[in-house]
């Protein structure tokens, strides 16, 4: 008989080791999970968004055949408010995924663009903190300046502008597809895109371009009012 109870002693024994193990490992699956998905796109969003602005409107979007949800805001003062001016645009699919923004403000016109080194380490900061996904399977394709039309108003007069930052454009070689990272004249993340499909031939994007105004104009979209 002592040497039953040894033995469910030490079977008990080992089917708690044996839990606690499981409890461990599950632990830090998914801590691991919660680290390469990155924070909330809330978060992300309160960090970038220009002071100034308020939600202007949104609307429902489809991206790559997936759900979404454009969300537009403009500068509480109504300054350069029409499509084509100044915006704070996300773009965020139904899983709650941020597939990117864009921040298109008259403050970064004319400014000093950073260095690439500059670029390149500002936005691996921003994706270690916003996609770290991503990390693993990114090959940075090249870094160059990239220009953004902005159409402002000025003493009554429209007038055509260019915002120019530094983009850091890469590929996710994990499943082909592209991101990239532009980086404004104040060293801040100005335009943010992931999962990017391009059409190597005839070679142009395959992904819509919720982010665009040039793109929203074209198609005939409009994004209405909260």
């Amino acid at each position: 008989m002592p040497h039953t109870r040894s033995l469910a002693v030490l079977t008990a024994l080992g089917l708690v080791a044996g839990a606690a193990t499981a409890n461990i490992a599950l632990a830090e699956t998914v801590t691991t999970a919660a680290a390469r998905s990155g924070q909330p796109a809330a978060t992300t969003i309160d960090a970038v968004m220009p002071a100034g602005y308020r939600e202007a409107g949104r609307r429902t979007a489809v991206v790559d055949s997936e759900g979404a949800e454009l969300v537009r805001y403009q500068r509480a003062d109504g300054r350069n408010a029409a499509l084509g001016g100044e915006h704070f645009s996300t773009i965020i699919a139904d899983n709650g995924r941020l597939k990117g923004f864009a921040r298109i403000d008259l403050d970064l016109v004319d400014g000093q663009l950073p260095t690439r080194e500059e670029a390149q380490a500002i936005a691996m900061d921003f994706l270690r903190k916003a996609a770290p996904d991503l990390l693993p399977g990114l090959r940075i394709s090249w870094i160059d300046p990239h220009d953004e039309p902005l159409r402002v108003t000025r003493n009554g007069r429209a007038q055509d502008l260019t915002l120019t930052g530094m983009k850091v454009k890469m590929r996710n070689e994990a499943d082909g597809l592209w991101m990239w990272v532009i980086v404004g004249a104040d060293r801040k993340v100005m335009v943010f895109e992931r999962d990017i499909h391009w059409i190597s031939f005839p070679g142009r994007r395959g992904t819509e371009k919720w982010l665009h105004d040039a793109w929203l104009v074209e198609k005939g979209y409009s994004v209405g009012q909260s």
